[in-house]
């Protein structure tokens, strides 16, 4: 479909040149009417090989007064080069040729000044294909400058949608793990210590029920956790999130025989990250007494030293055997996360008496 056009447009300038030939025609030998034709023939090879045809082209504007043919070369070939030294080459050379008279022994007397006048004259008549030529370039790399501008806009779109997406997932993955894991859990330990008291079958094969489907949600929980963060990256934090006013509530809620103790110099000078790290740490650490250690009696520490502030959470002997439940260990990678982000260090390990402690230290900013 697109040849049509440029076939065309090559037959409608041959018969353009042909014309020119015809009418402009000086030398009737067949020398001079060979390299005439050939000059007008020549104009379909000019995009295969715009050099070439422009090289052809001058000896019939040497020998007869054609114009059309090498002008339209010209412009093809100031269109597809880049040197512009060369150009003004081509320009000369095309001037020098078509000024120049022919048989070359006319060349004499008051002839020397009309062939520079003519030279110059051709120098500026070659000047407009050539600066065509060139516009139709710069057009050409503009154009495809712009198609290249759109594909990186577009490519840094995608890569900020993916970025976007990553940090929603991770954060996601956070969230799902700390909130509704820590719920679910809770649920379970609750309907297995009810299936352990309850004297009506009834009620404990409810309560069986109840704590199967908790743990095969928390394992599916778990599944898409671990999904979600192998996707994700670095995160930013959802609103609303808890703070520390929030603790007591998260404490007196938790079914544990819990002591909160000590406190922060100055609790409203505490950023809000680093009050979402201390309630998520206690809100962790809690679950895993349920988990790991039910009936055990836990101390809840708020402590301030003059660099750091932070909590720490020691529980005691377990007064039951724990019920099995499914655990990924995310709580405590991202318990690490949050307290590297914030410069912090997170610390967990046995109590020495049986127990357990976890402990979150944050730099104190102001001090």
């Amino acid at each position: 479909m697109n040849r049509l056009p440029t076939a065309l447009a090559d037959a409608a300038l041959v018969v353009l040149a042909g014309l020119d030939f015809w009418l402009n025609l000086d030398d009737h030998t067949p020398y001079g009417l060979a390299l005439g034709v050939l000059s007008c023939v020549i104009l379909p090879l000019r995009h295969r090989l715009p050099l070439s045809a422009f090289l052809l082209c001058l000896p019939g504007s040497l020998v007869q007064d054609v114009l059309i043919a090498p002008i339209v070369v010209l412009y093809t070939l100031a269109a597809c080069t880049r040197d512009r030294r060369l150009l003004a080459l081509y320009a000369a050379l095309f001037a020098l040729i078509t000024a120049t008279p022919w048989p070359l022994t006319d060349v004499a007397g008051e002839e020397c000044t009309w062939t520079l006048v003519t030279f110059v004259y051709m120098l500026a008549m070659a000047a407009a294909p050539i600066l065509l030529g060139q516009l139709v370039q710069t057009r050409r790399d503009l154009r495809r400058q712009l198609v290249e501008t759109e594909a990186a806009k577009e490519h840094e779109r995608e890569l900020y949608a993916q970025t976007v997406l990553a940090h929603e997932r991770a954060q996601l993955a956070r969230e799902m793990h700390d909130v509704v894991s820590h719920q679910v859990s809770l649920i379970a330990v609750q309907a297995g210590a009810l299936q352990v008291t309850a004297t009506d079958d009834e009620a404990r094969e409810a309560a069986r029920t109840i704590r199967t489907l908790s743990v095969v949600t928390l394992d599916e929980l778990r599944t898409m956790v671990t999904l979600l963060r192998a996707s994700g990256g670095a995160t930013t934090e959802l609103a609303p999130q808890p703070t520390l006013a929030d603790l007591r509530p998260l404490v007196d809620n938790s079914g544990l025989d819990v002591r909160l103790t000590g406190e922060l110099t100055a609790p409203d000078a505490v950023p809000a990250p680093a009050q979402r790290a201390l309630y998520r740490t206690v809100q962790e650490a809690l679950t895993n007494v349920r988990k790991h250690a039910p009936g055990a009696a836990v101390t809840v520490e708020l402590w301030h030293d003059v660099a750091a502030y932070g909590v720490t959470i020691t529980n005691g002997i377990p007064a039951r055997p724990a019920l099995p439940l499914p655990s990924a260990h995310h709580g405590l990678v991202g318990l690490r996360e949050r307290a590297e982000l914030l410069g912090g260090t997170l610390e967990s390990g046995p109590s020495g008496d049986g127990g357990w402690r976890v402990r979150l230290r944050l730099p104190d900013r102001h001090s």
